[in-house]
């Protein structure tokens, strides 16, 4: 069943560079980037990431020393976050979209002392603001219009100045991408063991508590790479595009977009933002065969094409990963696309990707099998020490190169995140008799109503069964006889009608009585994370707010 992947082969120890090197020598003319029809060959990005590292080199990088990177999807990103690296310095990846206090409280958690950005004013002002506030010492600002194809760029300088941010030309802590890149590209050399040197810092809320650094060395990233690379065996090296619509400083699409479509030496087709009509045409023109993404963008791509007719029989392989993929989501965009389409399951502290289902031996409903080095244990959520028996549910514990080392400055957190050298997930889930692993749900989000353990993601799986039905999420909320009970929230597809009560009839077919929603919420929209992925602390802080406030508990919208 799984006999094209490679499960023998130790998994090589390498530096993140490596990558980027290895596909540089072997397709310097290929396409390496496509940024809104603006293309770099894999020979042209490898010298300046080479101008880059050194210019990164002359303002001080080196070993230990942290560099943001706060850009959307640019060729910027995939500049700096290579040449950083080969500099020999640590990634901090930042979310653009964060708000100021959110920023500060990374940079001085991480002792980033200089960030990489973008000269446009919805993001560059909340940097530079950190320069009097932070530890932050240098910005280097990468002018958006130098990226564009020529007449866009230049449209973009004429119609669009009121985006671009005021940057004081004479503060030297200030470096334009251009100063950055002046330079021969004759690297100092840099010994990188990929087994303890840290190549990224990955801001995560963790299983609990506050955003911390999950700390992943050039050996996890590699890893993580190299075990993707044998889930896709027949694929063409040096042939495919990779079509990155999800944010690059991202865990998910950091791996699974750019660094495997780099060891693919895949084109990597660059968009900055997820745009339906955009991504449906880009596909439609661009051609992409490869497609990382997250399940509701794989929802909306299938609304699009039933309506417009667009062609999408280009992509042949898509991972998703982030959220649960419903089934009824997974078959119609594989009727639409002839792809295959897989679910995976990671965590920022994994680099991110633990198990996958194999392309051609999907099991519905699960999470795939381990990656090749990979070992997943189920716990006792009560008693950590005690291992289950095969198909018993518990935490699901993760052992294998791509674990994280810990948590960057945090021993208590990193001690308690570990059971016995395996990484404790917080989600709960069974493994079956083929090996296929199975989520329940997460240990914070599971409801316990009246002594029952009610899982979430059962109820909104029983959801997405309802024809009208385009997404749908699940809490918990204060219930004065069991303590909690689940509400539902629902958004419909396009044109379709329902109650909440005959939502509620719906799933007394699927679910037991003790897991029907105290009450369904038809919205028309819900909230949502950068990466797309459903959000519930929206949500959660409107229930906790109505319920502080004395209001009641609608059974309706």
């Amino acid at each position: 069943m799984h006999d094209t992947i490679d499960w023998q082969t130790p998994i090589a120890v390498k530096s993140v560079g490596a990558i980027l090197d290895e596909t540089v020598r072997l397709f310097p003319d290929r396409p390496g980037l496509d940024f809104l029809g603006r293309r770099t060959t894999y020979g042209e990005l490898g010298r300046l990431v080479d101008f880059a590292a050194r210019g990164f080199q002359q303002l001080g990088v080196r070993k230990g020393v942290k560099v943001g990177i706060c850009l959307p999807n640019t060729p910027y990103f995939v500049i700096c976050y290579y040449a950083v690296l080969k500099a020999g310095g640590t990634v901090v990846n930042f979310n653009p979209l964060y708000v100021e206090r959110e920023i500060a409280h990374q940079i001085e958690d991480s002792g980033t002392t200089i960030m990489v950005t973008l000269d446009l004013r919805q993001i560059y002002p909340k940097v530079a603001a950190m320069l009097d506030t932070t530890c932050l010492e240098k910005v280097v600002i990468c002018p958006m219009a130098d990226v564009l194809p020529a007449v866009q760029g230049l449209l973009f300088q004429v119609l669009k100045r009121s985006e671009l941010a005021d940057v004081p030309a004479e503060d030297l802590r200030h470096v334009t991408f251009a100063r950055l890149i002046a330079n021969d590209g004759r690297l100092k050399p840099v010994e990188i063991d990929p087994k303890t040197d840290i190549a990224v810092l990955q801001y995560t809320g963790g299983t609990t508590g506050l955003p911390k650094g999950a700390v992943l060395t050039h050996a996890n990233i590699t890893a993580n790479t190299e075990q993707l690379s044998r889930w896709v065996p027949e694929i063409e090296r040096g042939q495919e595009r990779m079509l990155c619509v999800l944010p690059l400083f991202h865990v998910f699409a950091m791996t699974v977009g750019m660094n495997l479509g780099i060891a693919f030496g895949a084109e990597l087709i660059l968009l900055p933002r997820f745009d339906l009509e955009q991504v449906v045409k880009c596909i439609a023109r661009k051609r992409p065969t490869l497609f990382p993404g997250v399940p509701t963008i794989y929802t909306a791509i299938n609304g699009a094409a039933e309506k417009g007719g667009w062609d999408l029989s280009s992509i042949r392989c898509c991972i998703s990963g982030g959220a649960p993929l419903p089934i009824e989501v997974r078959s119609r965009f594989e009727q639409l696309t002839g792809c295959f389409l897989v679910e995976g399951y990671g965590l920022s502290e994994a680099s991110p990707v633990v198990t996958c289902n194999p392309f051609r031996a999907v099991k519905a409903g699960s999470v795939g099998v381990p990656l090749p080095g990979t070992t997943v244990e189920i716990r006792a959520p009560h008693d950590p020490t005690e291992v289950l028996a095969q198909g018993e549910k518990g935490e699901i514990c993760v052992r294998g190169p791509q674990v994280m080392a810990g948590y960057w400055q945090r021993p208590v957190d990193t001690e308690q995140i570990f059971i016995d050298g395996a990484l404790r997930t917080g989600d709960i889930g069974y493994v079956d008799e083929d090996g296929y692993l199975f989520l329940v749900d997460r240990i914070k989000d599971v409801i316990i109503s009246g002594g029952y353990n009610i899982y979430p993601r059962v109820i909104e799986e029983a959801l997405y069964q309802h024809p009208s039905v385009a997404e749908a999420v699940v809490i918990a909320v204060p219930d004065p006889y069991r303590g909690q009970a689940p509400k539902a929230f629902v958004r419909l597809r396009d044109g379709q009608k329902t109650t909440p009560e005959e939502l509620r009839q719906f799933l007394a077919g699927y679910i037991s009585r003790i897991e029907l929603p105290k009450a369904i919420e038809i919205r028309d929209v819900l909230p949502k994370t950068m990466v797309g992925k459903l959000s519930k602390k929206e949500l959660v802080a409107e229930e906790e707010a109505k319920a502080a406030a004395g209001g009641s508990l609608d059974k309706a919208s």
